[in-house]
């Protein structure tokens, strides 16, 4: 069984900084966040390889976001900077078990966590 679980989400003022977790029970080869605003397909945001902690980010994201790990607690991280109102969205922790070098789509990962609100007010 694996369980993952989003914590974080906010109501934040554009310009301001969230910090959103993912605890990860396992399967956790790859990690990805995404995001999915209402009528919006969901779309890439980072991902990170657990083992080496080499980090992927969608080219809006660079600069902005940062993806990263504690294995030792099993979690996982993705700090969120300079956050604009069209950055309101469900975010969500996804993890796949395999390596295979993709990490850019929603089918490249198996396991889901129940998405956490962001909300950027202007």
């Amino acid at each position: 069984q694996v369980q993952l679980e989003e914590s974080g989400g906010r109501l934040v003022q554009a310009g301001g900084a969230l910090t959103l977790s993912c605890a990860a029970s396992s399967a956790r080869t790859k990690m990805g966040w995404f995001r999915q605003a209402p009528g919006k397909e969901r779309e890439f945001v980072a991902a990170i390889r657990w083992s080496s902690g080499s980090t992927y980010y969608a080219d809006s994201m660079k600069g902005r976001f940062a993806i990263s790990r504690d294995d030792a607690k099993n979690m996982g991280y993705l700090q969120l900077y300079s956050l604009q109102p069209e950055d309101t969205a469900v975010y969500y922790c996804a993890t796949d078990r395999r390596w295979t070098g993709l990490y850019r789509y929603t089918s490249d990962y198996a396991y889901w966590g129940q998405g956490t609100q962001v909300t950027v007010s202007s």
